[in-house]
C-alpha cells in the first residue's frame, strides 16, 4: 500500500519568473514578502529545504528532504491552470480576463436565464464590492457581478436574498453561457451576510472548466488508485479523475482532514489546497495575516512529518504567487517551491530549477507505476528514491 500526498500552499509563490513583465509583476516574491514579519516562524518548512532552493536564501545544512524551484509553462498564473499543470495539464493558452467587464451578450443572457438584473460588471476586490454594492442589491435583488485580474466570473449575493442553493444555481447557469472563446477557468459563488460593509460566508463554491485531458488523476483513478481530494481540488478539476471530496472551510480545517486522512488505510494519493493564503492574506495585501498562516500551516506539518508511514511519500508546493506587499491584489507569476520527503526520499537533494510544475505528476506517477506518457512532465523520482 502506497499513500502520496500533495500539499498546495495556494499563492506561495519564491520570486518573479523570467516572463513576469508580460503580466506586470516585475519584483513578485510572495515568500520573500513574510519571511521577515515577527509572526513568520516555519522551523519544519526550513527543516526540510525551503530556504535551500535556488535563490531563496537562508538555506540549512543537512536539510532532510528533497526541494526544486519550479517554473511555470502554461500561459498565465490563475489557481486553475497552475493546478492543471501541477496534475500535467500544459496550458499554452491563457484563459480568457475581463479587464473591461464582460461583453453585453454575456450578461444580456445571463440575466435572461436567471431572472434578474445584475450589478457592477467590472474587476473589483471581493470585499470591497459587497461594501459599494450590497445595499443596492438587497433593495433592488440584482445579482453583483465582477471579475479580477484572473479567469474568473464572480457573483456575489446576500444569502437572506439569494439562498445559497439559487446562488449555486445562477452559477451552473453561468458556467453553462461561459464556454469556448468565453470560457473562464472558473465561476465562483461569493455568498455574504450581515448588515453593512457585510462578511463573506464560508459557502463560497467553485464551478470550473472540466479539464480538456486527462490528468495525473484520471490515469490514477482508472488504474485502480483512491483519489481524494481535500478543500478545493475538486472544484478545480470539476470532479474530473476525483474517488473522494473533503470540503473545507479553512487552511486548519484542511490540515486537521489531511491528519484523519493520514490515519486511514488508502493506497493512492491525497491531494490538498490550502486556500486562506491566497484568499484571506494575499489578496488582502496582508502580511502579516499571510506570517501567522504560514507559521500555524508549519505547525501542523510538524504533526504530520511524525505521522507519516514508511512508504508515504509528501510533496509541498503552490500554484502561482501573490505578494501581499505589492500595490496589486491579484496573482502574480512567480516561482513556485517543491519540497518532496518520506522514508524513501532521500535528505538534501538540490534539483535545481525546473520548468514545469508538470513534473510533479510525472513523479507521482512513476511512484505508482502508471504510465504518464499522455500528460506532460518529467519525472525526478529516479534523482531522489532512496
Amino acid at each position: 500500500m502506497k499513500r502520496f500526498f500533495i500539499i498546495v500552499l495556494d499563492s506561495c509563490g519564491i520570486g518573479e519568473l523570467p516572463d513576469a513583465n508580460l503580466w506586470h509583476d516585475e519584483g513578485s516574491n510572495t515568500l520573500g514578502a513574510i519571511r521577515n514579519n515577527p509572526a513568520f516562524n516555519c522551523p519544519n518548512l526550513k527543516k526540510l529545504g525551503l530556504f535551500n532552493i535556488d535563490d531563496v536564501g537562508g538555506g540549512i545544512d543537512n536539510p532532510q528532504g528533497a526541494f526544486a524551484r519550479l517554473g511555470e509553462l502554461s500561459m498565465g498564473k490563475d489557481t486553475t491552470i497552475g493546478h492543471w499543470e501541477i496534475a500535467g495539464l500544459v496550458s499554452p493558452k491563457a484563459l480568457p480576463t475581463y479587464p473591461n467587464g464582460f461583453p453585453k451578450e454575456i450578461i444580456d443572457e445571463f440575466e435572461k436565464r436567471t431572472g434578474r438584473k445584475t450589478l457592477c460588471n467590472k474587476p473589483y476586490s471581493g470585499t470591497e464590492v459587497i461594501k459599494d454594492y450590497g445595499e443596492e442589491h438587497i433593495k433592488t435583488g440584482a445579482l453583483i457581478v465582477y471579475t479580477s485580474a484572473d479567469s474568473v466570473f464572480q457573483i456575489a449575493a446576500h444569502e437572506e436574498v439569494v439562498p445559497v442553493k439559487e446562488l449555486y444555481r445562477y452559477c451552473e447557469i453561468a458556467r453553462e453561457i461561459l464556454v469556448g472563446d468565453h470560457g473562464v477557468g472558473r465561476v465562483i459563488a461569493r455568498p455574504f451576510t450581515g448588515e453593512y460593509p457585510f462578511t463573506r460566508t464560508a459557502n463560497r463554491h467553485d464551478f470550473s472548466l472540466v479539464p480538456p485531458k486527462e490528468t495525473m488523476l484520471d490515469l490514477l483513478k482508472n488504474s485502480g488508485y483512491e483519489t481524494i481530494s481535500v478543500g478545493k481540488i475538486y472544484d478545480i478539476f470539476a470532479g474530473k479523475g476525483l474517488s473522494e471530496s473533503n470540503r473545507t472551510c479553512s487552511n486548519a480545517n484542511g490540515m486537521e482532514v489531511t491528519l484523519e486522512l493520514q490515519k486511514r488505510d488508502f493506497n493512492g494519493l491525497c491531494f490538498v489546497n490550502l486556500v486562506d493564503f491566497d484568499m484571506k492574506f494575499g489578496h488582502r495585501n496582508d502580511v502579516e495575516g499571510y506570517a501567522k498562516a504560514m507559521t500555524e500551516f508549519d505547525g501542523y506539518l510538524g504533526k504530520f512529518l511524525e505521522n507519516m508511514r514508511d512508504e508515504d511519500a509528501l510533496i509541498i508546493t503552490a500554484d502561482h504567487g501573490c505578494d501581499p506587499s505589492t500595490p496589486s491584489t491579484d496573482h502574480s507569476r512567480e516561482y513556485v517551491p517543491m519540497l518532496m520527503c518520506g522514508k524513501n526520499i532521500k535528505s538534501g537533494v538540490n534539483l535545481g530549477t525546473r520548468f514545469g510544475f508538470c513534473d510533479i505528476s510525472a513523479t507521482v506517477l512513476e511512484y505508482f507505476n502508471v504510465d504518464k506518457d499522455k500528460t506532460s512532465g518529467k519525472s525526478f523520482l529516479s534523482e531522489v528514491i532512496k
